[in-house]
């Protein structure tokens, strides 16, 4: 790819493509571009000076030189959208998201989280250690750090902290320094049609780590003799181990104490005593920990890894309680997978296990929804009583037959189906009144990488 002084993004509110513009707007870039809807990513990259038009006008793409200019496209872009028919009509250099990333990222230590699950999280937890650190680190995050209320971290050092994407094999563009692998629980069936297929991708971007692969212990890579680094394993143990096979990282004696949880973080040569986890959620001692191996192997002192965990407070969406009464709380996350809704209720249910626990969910997609249907219903089986909206469907069209009805309907626990999430707010108003009349404290949980989060304020707002 060469290099070029202006980039346009098409889809530039989403997280991913919102911290990619900001950084090469930070390094002196022109950027502008497109977006369906305005947002509060958007409306921040206009206060930082960056042009967001929300029509598809070809008005403002006239003036652009094509000599000088690359574009920039997410997956939900659809094919045919006039905007991108323009630019390949008339011959810009286009390149996916993932491409850009793995162009800028290439001269740097990179550092990458991959998995189906977690992140995110950890990719966050990992950038903040290190920015606290005498290490640094830059960060494009997909998600926002509630520490700096940003999904970009800037500073002097060659270290550059990311998320190594398996979608439409993104991930394979990059050839990250160390990088950790949370899980394969198979995902994007729409894109790799087998298990087995995601499970080599995987494998594929696994050989390409240069120097250290960090792997969630019981993880299996075949073909192991195509990885050159140093293959270390994580995990965590709720009480101490005595197994001949440990892992090389590894969290033990966990334990809450006034509702804060703290553990023992093991390295190869030692350990780190009392450490407490700045976010409280049990799903994230397992983030901490496959972050904290990687900045253990960046050199991160013992006392710099103990504070930072301390002081992490989060990410916008992952497992963020808004509200938190003697008699309601209210839990929001992100979670649009079954293993990812599995953690968020088992996490719940750690925190308030006395309580009545309504769960909401909005599917994402409507061929994930087709492919992992039962384990769904398994899971939010688990519910006290659970609420459906319809599928979010992001960059596809309706599959016949594949609805939240029909989803619904393999569920076995009490259940409702909310035709229009405009409904939310009023129906969980008048849905935990009626509970609470008749002596039941609980948890609402709301669920899913849709839109839900637009009616967070509301829903905050008419459970007090």
């Amino acid at each position: 790819m060469t290099r070029k002084d202006t980039y346009y993004f098409l889809g530039i509110g989403g997280i991913g493509m919102s911290a990619l513009a900001r950084y090469l707007a930070a390094k002196g870039y022109r950027v502008l571009g497109y977006d369906r809807t305005p947002s509060s990513l958007t409306h921040q990259l206009e206060e930082e000076g960056i042009s967001v038009q929300y029509d598809d006008s070809i008005e403002q793409l006239q003036s652009l030189d094509i000599q000088r200019t690359i574009v920039v496209r997410t997956p939900a872009i659809p094919e045919g959208f006039v905007l991108l028919e323009w630019f390949r009509q008339h011959q810009f250099q286009i390149v996916k998201r993932a491409e850009l990333l793995g162009e800028l990222t290439r001269s740097a230590c990179t550092l990458s989280v991959a998995g189906t699950h977690g992140k995110t999280t950890t990719s966050t937890i990992l950038a903040h250690i290190l920015h606290q650190s005498h290490i640094g680190s830059n960060a494009i995050l997909g998600g926002i750090a509630c520490n700096y209320g940003s999904n970009l971290l800037l500073d002097s050092s060659d270290n550059f902290v990311v998320e190594a994407d398996e979608f439409d094999r993104s991930f394979h563009q990059l050839m990250p320094y160390i990088s950790v692998i949370t899980s394969m629980d198979a995902d994007h069936l729409d894109v790799y049609g087998t298990e087995q297929a995601y499970c080599e991708s995987f494998e594929k971007f696994a050989a390409q780590v240069q120097h250290a692969l960090v792997l969630k212990r019981g993880l299996h890579l075949r073909n192991c003799q195509d990885i050159s680094a140093t293959i270390y394993t994580y995990d965590v143990f709720a009480t101490s181990c005595s197994s001949v096979d440990l892992p090389h990282f590894y969290a033990d004696n966990i334990r809450v104490t006034n509702a804060e949880i703290y553990f023992d973080f093991h390295t190869p040569t030692h350990a780190i005593a009392n450490v407490q986890l700045g976010v409280p959620v049990w799903v994230n001692v397992e983030n901490a920990v496959a972050a904290m191996s990687v900045a253990y192997l960046m050199g991160v002192s013992d006392d710099e890894l103990r504070n930072a965990v301390a002081t992490f407070t989060g990410v916008h969406r992952r497992f963020n309680i808004h509200l938190n009464t003697p008699q309601v709380a209210y839990v929001d996350d992100y979670a649009h997978h079954p293993m990812e809704l599995q953690a968020c209720i088992h996490s719940v249910r750690m925190l308030y296990p006395e309580r009545y626990v309504l769960g909401v969910f909005q599917p994402h997609l409507f061929t994930r929804t087709r492919d992992f249907a039962d384990d769904f219903a398994q899971v939010l089986s688990s519910l006290d009583e659970v609420t459906l909206l319809p599928i979010y469907p992001a960059r596809e069209e309706p599959i016949e037959g594949i609805t939240s009805e029909w989803l619904l309907r393999k569920v076995n626990t009490m259940r409702a189906l909310l035709y229009s999430p405009t409904m939310l707010p009023k129906f969980l108003h008048e849905r935990v009144k009626r509970l609470l009349a008749v002596g039941k404290d609980c948890v609402v949980v709301t669920m899913g990488a849709g839109d839900i989060d637009r009616y967070t304020n509301e829903i905050i707002t008419k459970l007090l």
